[in-house]
């Protein structure tokens, strides 16, 4: 199966999509063929002003970004990717330059290219960038379900012990009560605790705390 990418080229249908940015479009038409061999769905762009416009339109799994563009270089692409719509990315780039190899890993770069290379070089790079990214995104994910769990674990404990000043109850009971109330509204824990603390809230005129 293929589909057309954006820059009108067929491409093969694969496991991870590509975003190749390079404004030497002989060396990035030689690279994204090699990337394709390897079985990877790969668009490109010819500026930085077309990546982010591609990036707007579809969902990619990784950018590969040329570091030095005209106008919207690759360094600015990264910024604005991270603003814009999180996407793992590597750099490209014919400059050995060490202060340039630290801004790219400020940036968050999973890699740094000395062109020229072989498309074998980068789809090796590729793929570790893709399993690294994969283990970001995961760990991530992992730290923002943690964040709201705790939230929720707070929510819930302030509005125990709302329940265990109204109801005159020690903590289990006033655990029980809010758990009796979550089962007959069929709503979550949280949601209840939620209520308790508003509306306490609003009898002791914004006093009392709520998430």
């Amino acid at each position: 199966m293929v589909s057309e990418g954006n820059d009108g080229i067929e491409v093969e249908q694969g496991t991870a999509r590509l975003l190749l940015v390079d404004d030497d479009l002989v060396s990035s038409t030689i690279l994204a063929a090699g990337l394709r061999n390897a079985g990877y769905v790969v668009t490109l762009a010819s500026s930085g002003a077309q990546a982010l416009e591609s990036i707007e339109q579809s969902p990619f799994d990784l950018a590969v970004l040329d570091v030095n563009m005209p106008g919207i270089d690759g360094l600015e692409v990264a910024r604005l990717l991270h603003a814009r719509r999180p996407v793992p990315f590597l750099f490209l780039s014919g400059r050995d330059e060490i202060d340039l190899v630290r801004v790219a890993a400020q940036q968050g770069a999973l890699g740094y290219l000395l062109k020229p290379l072989q498309p074998q070089q980068l789809a090796l790079a590729v793929e570790a960038a893709l399993i690294r990214g994969r283990e970001i995104a995961e760990l991530r994910d992992g730290q923002s379900r943690l964040g709201a769990s705790l939230a929720h674990e707070q929510k819930t404990s302030m509005a125990v012990g709302v329940l265990m000043e109204r109801e005159r109850v020690d903590r289990k009971r006033a655990m029980e009560l809010l758990r009796s109330r979550a089962r007959s509204q069929r709503r979550r824990i949280s949601d209840v605790a939620h209520d308790i603390l508003e509306a306490a809230e609003i009898l002791n005129g914004g006093s009392a705390r709520r998430d």
